[in-house]
């Protein structure tokens, strides 16, 4: 007869030996799921970022597209346009004031490659995202700094037809 667990062991009792390992699977549980779900956090973490960062570039494309053909919207000049494409393609990433500071337009001549004001055929547009702070929703194993997102993107500005005026800026 045996007697490993205070006269709870026998012969007809074959369980015996798991009364001591019941405390060690709630101790590899835990030892398992903590870094399990740390890993899932990184993953969504990660995911978004890069889906956020994906966005503005898609909506600064977006808006390079549309400065080329001169376009403008209802009482708004062509780079308010601009920016407006861009917000409406960012999704939601660049909502209001603060996200429509964050979108640059740029006028650069095509010979020199020298910023000018104008937005006249011929000269390359950019148009970028700068400075948009992507903040971590768990900072596991990572500073607190936020991740800073820039994009840009950039085309000629096509010629327009029978020598017009290109639109205010």
């Amino acid at each position: 007869m045996n007697h490993h667990v205070a006269g709870r062991c026998n012969s007809r009792r074959p369980t015996c030996q798991r009364y001591g390992s019941r405390g060690n699977a709630l101790v590899e549980l835990a030892m398992i799921i903590v870094p399990m779900t740390a890993l899932m956090f990184a993953i969504v973490d990660f995911g978004l970022a890069i889906f956020a960062r994906s966005s503005m570039q898609h909506a600064v494309r977006e808006g390079v597209r549309y400065a080329v053909t001169y376009q403008t919207k209802s009482g708004m000049g062509h780079d308010a346009s601009i920016k407006d494409v861009v917000q409406q393609n960012s999704m939601g990433f660049l909502k209001g004031p603060a996200g429509l500071e964050k979108i640059h337009v740029r006028y650069y001549a095509p010979d020199s490659l020298v910023e000018v004001p104008e937005n006249a055929p011929g000269n390359v547009v950019e148009v970028s995202v700068e400075g948009y702070n992507w903040n971590w929703i768990v900072p596991i194993m990572r500073t607190k700094t936020p991740w800073t997102i820039t994009v840009r993107s950039g085309d000629r500005m096509e010629g327009l037809p029978g020598g017009t005026a290109p639109p205010a800026r």
